[in-house]
């Protein structure tokens, strides 16, 4: 095989349709747009969400609830994975960097420790939160817990 023997699969290309190009096309007078029309016309755009003057999904469909604009999104991180990491690499001080560098969280999140799994290695934890029992199960293991 090289690139200049290089080919479509067999049926899978096509020719544009050409039309508007005089009626022994077959294609030629309304070019396929029908009669008249707003849809016929050059430059038409209908609305999105325009259904054709019935009340659009988007107005038939009730609103509810509501965004709390001050909410904080933290991206968890459990005991049981800083456990697993600290046994595999030898880590006893997880940072916001050596989370980031493990690929555990981007470099902007928030990060919340949660008490998910046992902790027996001596770890110290840096993180923007953590939940009662990450924090006691950190300190019970000898570790800290250092919010930032």
């Amino acid at each position: 095989m090289k690139l200049h023997t290089l080919r479509p699969a067999a049926g899978s290309v096509r020719n544009n349709k050409r039309v508007g190009r005089g009626q022994g096309s077959g294609r030629g007078g309304t070019s396929t747009r029908g009669h008249k029309g707003a849809k016929s016309r050059s430059g038409y755009s209908q609305k999105i969400g325009f259904e054709g003057g019935q009340m659009p999904l988007y107005r038939r469909v009730p609103k509810f609830g509501f965004k709390n604009p001050f909410r904080v999104e933290y991206t968890p991180v459990n005991l049981d994975t800083l456990q697993k990491i600290a046994e595999a690499k030898g880590i006893t001080a997880f940072t916001q960097e050596e989370l980031v560098n493990l690929g555990l969280v981007n470099k902007n999140d928030k990060i919340k420790v949660l008490g998910r799994g046992e902790l027996k290695a001596s770890l110290e934890v840096s993180a923007h939160a953590f939940s009662a029992s990450a924090k006691a199960a950190i300190e019970q293991a000898g570790g800290k817990a250092n919010t930032l």
